[in-house]
């Protein structure tokens, strides 16, 4: 572990929360980090405390954020880095480029790569301001550092990197550059007989890549290409398209990272195919012939006219054509020394030696001048502040696209979004100006792009399912202007208003059946920001519509939304449970919503939320297991019978993995806020930690085994100060929460899903106890109240199980007065809040195991039992399915067993007059009450 930081350098990390202002009576924020002013936002009722004023302490998070800490120390950086190194065509030295998302290999030919280093480095930036490591620091700056020499390469010519060829030197293009040589016009010079020859080293097994492709399209060309679909060179000719082409295949593929001679000779209806100096094929039936095609548009080595062809990745070491066809004993000399010392000599046509090592022009050792360019593909960057590890032709494609197609465009916006998102939070960690250069580079650059585009264009784009789709570029854009005042960073992230949405949501008018969820869920993050920019009430009104239809209406027990990525209709939960449910992202950007309107209003309902979901999916998503490798985080967290989480989904590096990094490493970013003005401090999360509130000098230590331990001990410290504690009363909690002040209690009645105030002026020494009481209780679906989830205070429980079926349990028979069900369970030695039933074990959800589980069971009472005393009588159920148990345990706690006794009685009286029990059994129903035996 590297030595801590000073802590002066950690506290420029203290508005990294989200990247928004920490509290204090001055300015701070991300603008104070840069030398700049930035006040808390006027709209804002509650502000946050910087990861650097809060740490955890020893515990359920501190252990989970260890393990990400281990991957955020060991992953070699430079692979990240790689597909941005090789776009831009620098060298990337023996770094393998990620798995899964972020390589050319990957789902939809990695058309996202470069997202996943913008998580990397919030990441690093959280983990840096929370800890204070100095290696997060020496990371943040290797990666910006390298960042800064891409986007300087992208805005200059590319340049030729040179290799040892095997007889001279070679020019190489990585795979991912985008590279390949513009040769002039005249290389053929209309001859009628011709040989092309090349030395080659492939790097990859790309089909269709070229040695070389002279022509003016699809339709007249000749080309030579590495491999086909079967795997062997080809040489074709052309004037009629791919059904015309008159060609000639070899018969093996050729070696990776091994050079080999091709040369093509064709003369007198003749063409002959040879590799490393034998004839490999040939065709006698070629009546076309270069001085056949005409002038040609386009020559190119590395380049293919089929867009949808790789360019060549590999390296060429000399590339030469004759206007004759060499005999085959000339080209077997030409694999065996260099042309000017076989007796063919050096192209008359063109030959180049590929000798350069720098500039972007590469000579002709013919006579004849004809000297080639290097190039990219999609030529350069509109704008000088572009940055990314792709071609800007995602960005330019999508202007056009009228529907998805995510193997072309792939949510550009969003990629750029992360990689700005990671700059800015890399600038607040550390201070670097590069970082923020960077950023700001960006926003100038979308800018330029989104600018100039017509209304309609913009909202037909950020229409179109996952290739539009945009994350959280409007929160950080708005960060972003933040820091740097220039309006047209404010002016673009109003260019990525859906209005159809925002409108919709504003109105209170659900729309978001069907639609994918993570999609949309970071847009109203975004909307609050640009609220707290610009004071447009249907900006927070839209935000806070939507936050109500998604909570309660489409989550899961665990705080989880979405199945399949998308949502159905509200109140369907039952009905959409299965193997795709609960996406990772969705819960990571759910929790940022709820603390953003947090901001603005303290509803209590925002922190229950983010408490269930906190405790339940995101720290589940996360397995118990160290990996330098692997964040090993959940992409879904399938919720139906017997499912076991995958830790390692989709080969690696999805956005879920990214979120999942954040998420780990700011489990204390909600614990506390405060007052603008400092009248009051709220204790959102009971959760071991310390709290320096440098605007009053005041430090608070919890100390808490929570959710182990149903309390909390707050003891102050450092300077007095007046302000009221406002202490979160669980929405779940049941009767008897109190609050002790110095052993002595504090007077009132908490009401569940508030704040329980206590003002005073706090002295060093003060302690606080709070006493949270836990009910084990069920949550019913809302759609099939049969299916429910169990809960012990915040925490789900699942069964551990791989049967396929939901299980069955009645729980009923041991309830407490309380309405608690815990007494009909038994505790797993050794094993906090285990509990066991009917041989069927119960465990948190957090815990981050492949262990098989059931999140949902289905709820089973056949037959009336209180206090373990069997009735005899079946449990009759009305027509909704609300059962004779359900109605009289409604009503708990009971304060004493003659209280539940009398609910009983009534109950039965009420249902033998609806006819739905008979006297003699409602009878026998209550003498069972009256007989059985309670716990409070």
């Amino acid at each position: 572990m590297a030595p801590p930081l000073s802590r002066r350098s950690v506290l420029r990390a203290a508005a990294l929360a989200a990247a928004t202002p920490a509290p204090a009576q001055a300015a701070v924020g991300t603008a104070a980090a840069a030398g700049g002013a930035s006040a808390v936002p006027a709209a804002w009722t509650a502000v946050p405390f910087g990861l650097g004023d809060v740490s955890l302490g020893a515990g359920l998070f501190a252990d989970k954020r260890e393990l990400m800490l281990g991957h955020a120390r060991g992953y070699d950086i430079d692979r990240l880095l790689q597909v941005f190194r090789a776009n831009a065509g620098l060298p990337t030295g023996d770094a393998v480029a990620p798995g899964g998302w972020e390589g050319l290999d990957g789902e939809a030919n990695g058309n996202l790569r470069g997202h996943y280093t913008g998580h990397f480095l919030t990441m690093l930036a959280q983990a840096l301001a929370s800890t204070g490591e100095r290696v997060f620091a020496e990371r943040i700056g290797t990666a910006v550092g390298a960042l800064t020499e891409v986007r300087a390469a992208l805005r200059a010519d590319p340049v030729v990197r040179s290799v040892p060829g095997r007889f001279g030197g070679a020019v190489e293009n990585g795979r991912g550059s985008h590279q390949y040589v513009d040769l002039p016009a005249g290389v053929l010079g209309g001859a009628s007989a011709i040989t092309l020859a090349a030395w080659v080293k492939p790097v990859h097994d790309d089909a269709w890549a070229r040695v070389l492709d002279f022509g003016d399209d699809i339709t007249r060309y000749l080309y030579l290409a590495t491999r086909t679909a079967n795997g062997v060179p080809r040489f074709a000719v052309t004037t009629g398209g791919a059904g015309a082409e008159q060609g000639i295949d070899g018969t093996a593929a050729l070696p990776l990272d091994r050079w080999s001679h091709l040369a093509v000779t064709v003369a007198d209806g003749t063409g002959t195919l040879y590799v490393d100096g034998t004839a490999v094929g040939r065709n006698t039936a070629m009546t076309l012939t270069p001085a056949a095609l005409g002038t040609l548009a386009h020559h190119w080595l590395g380049r293919s006219h089929y867009p949808a062809d790789p360019v060549l990745a590999g390296a060429l070491g000399g590339f030469d054509v004759w206007s004759r066809a060499l005999d085959p004993a000339e080209v077997a000399a030409l694999g065996a020394a260099g042309p000017a010392d076989t007796p063919a000599g050096r192209g008359d046509l063109v030959s180049y030696a590929f000798d350069e090592t720098g500039g972007s022009r590469i000579a002709d050792a013919s006579g004849r001048g004809l000297t080639a360019t290097l190039r990219r593909t999609w030529g350069g960057p509109s704008h000088p502040g572009f940055l990314a590890a792709y071609p800007e032709t995602q960005f330019i494609e999508l202007e056009s696209m009228t529907g998805s197609d995510y193997t072309r465009v792939w949510a550009p916006y969003y990629t750029a979004h992360k990689i700005l998102r990671g700059l800015l939070d890399a600038h607040a960690a550390t201070g670097d100006a590069r970082a923020l250069d960077l950023a700001s580079g960006m926003g100038d650059w979308m800018h330029a792009r989104l600018s100039a585009l017509p209304s309609a264009t913009l909202q037909r784009m950020w229409g179109i399912f996952s290739s539009g789709e945009f994350g959280g570029v409007v929160e950080a854009v708005c960060d972003l202007h933040a820091v740097t005042g220039d309006p047209r960073h404010l002016e673009l992230a109003r260019l990525f208003d859906l209005d159809r949405l925002i409108d919709a949501c504003a109105a209170d008018v659900d729309t978001l059946d069907g639609l994918h969820a993570n999609q949309h869920i970071p847009i109203f993050t975004g909307l609050v920001r640009l609220y707290d920019a610009t004071g447009e009430r249907r900006y927070l009104t839209a935000a806070r519509n939507f936050w109500g239809m998604v909570v309660p209406g489409r989550v899961y027990a665990n705080g989880g939304t979405s199945t399949g990525e998308f949502w159905k209709a509200a109140g369907v939960i039952a009905g959409t449970i299965g193997p795709t449910t609960a996406e990772t992202c969705c819960a990571y950007n759910m929790l940022k919503l709820s603390r953003a309107l947090f901001l603005h209003e303290q509803n209590p309902a925002y922190m229950d939320y983010y408490e269930r979901t906190l405790y339940n999916q995101v720290l589940g998503s996360k397995r118990d297991l160290a990996d330098a490798e692997k964040p090993l985080v959940t992409y879904f967290i399938g919720l139906g019978p017997g499912h076991a989480r995958d830790f390692t989904p989709k080969q690696g590096t999805t956005c879920c993995e990214g979120t999942g990094m954040e998420s780990a490493t700011k489990y204390q970013d909600s614990v506390y806020f405060a007052r603008p003005d400092g009248s009051a401090l709220y204790v959102n999360l009971y959760s071991p930690s310390t709290l320096r509130w440098a605007a009053t000098g005041v430090t608070l230590t919890q100390t808490t085994g929570y959710p182990r331990e149903q309390g909390s001990t707050l003891t102050f410290g450092g300077a007095d100060a007046a302000f009221e504690l406002r202490l979160r009363v669980p929405g779940w909690a049941g009767a008897g929460f109190r609050v002790t002040v110095n052993g002595r209690a504090v007077p009132g009645s908490p009401t569940p899903g508030s704040y329980f105030g206590v003002s005073r002026t706090w002295r060093a020494g003060d302690v606080v106890r709070v006493d949270v009481p836990f009910l084990l209780r069920v949550e019913r679906t809302l759609d099939d109240p049969s299916l429910q989830a169990l809960f012990h205070g915040p925490v789900h429980l699942v069964a551990r199980g791989s049967a396929t079926e939901y299980p069955r349990f009645g729980l009923y028979r041991f309830a407490a007065l309380s309405g608690d069900l815990l007494p009909g369970f038994s505790p797993v030695p050794g094993r906090p809040l285990h509990l066991s039933l009917d041989g069927t074990e119960f465990a948190p959800f957090y815990e981050g195991t492949t262990d098989p589980s059931h999140a949902y069971f289905r709820r089973a009472e056949p037959v009336v039992v209180f206090g373990g005393l069997d009735s005899g009588v079946a449990n009759p159920a009305r027509a909704d399915g609300t059962s004779l148990l359900d109605e009289v345990w409604s009503a708990a706690p009971f304060a004493t067993g003659a209280a539940l006794v009398a609910r009983v009685r009534s109950t039965v009286t009420a249902w033998v007059s609806a006819g739905l029990l008979t006297a003699a059994d409602g009878e026998k129903v209550v003498a069972t009450a009256e007989r059985a035996t309670y716990q409070p």
